[in-house]
């Protein structure tokens, strides 16, 4: 089965980086508005997130051509996260690059020299790279937060 793909709305760019990194295709697009979110939705099979009650009120999104889930707001971005997960019954998935949501490939540790600091090449023996922007990530310190954080958010 093919895992969801979403389309956060203005108030929820926090949230796609997260769902980033639990594992899900997540695009965010600050200042859209709900009728342009709702027809990216359509065209690119996305679900849409909106702590936005007019989004609802859409035709295709009331009568389910348009997946959609309403995020309460007040929520923590790791509330937020969980909400998600739990209403759709997602689980944790490999991560995808929280900055713009392009997939991982391994990297080897000699060709991450220039993209790593000298203290994380040496501390460390696996590293990955994003396919979309090249940036690169490690298992380093900030990691075990960010998983921390994902296995509390699915509780």
């Amino acid at each position: 089965m093919t895992p969801p793909r979403f389309a956060c709305d203005a108030m929820l760019g926090g949230l796609a980086r997260w769902l980033r990194a639990a594992g899900y295709d997540a695009s965010w697009h600050p200042g859209i508005p709900d009728a342009d979110l709702v027809r990216l939705c359509q065209a690119d099979g996305r679900t849409a997130l909106s702590s936005d009650d007019d989004i609802f009120a859409y035709a295709v999104v009331r009568d389910g051509h348009v997946a959609a889930l309403f995020v309460p707001r007040g929520l923590s971005i790791q509330a937020q996260l969980g909400h998600v997960l739990r209403s759709l019954a997602l689980s944790l998935r490999e991560p995808r690059c929280m900055a713009c949501g392009g997939e991982l490939d391994d990297l080897a540790k000699a060709d991450a020299g220039e993209l790593v600091p000298p203290r994380a090449l040496a501390a460390h023996e696996r590293f990955w790279r994003c396919r979309a922007c090249s940036r690169a990530f490690w298992h380093g310190t900030h990691w075990q937060r960010i998983a921390d954080a994902l296995n509390a958010a699915v509780g």
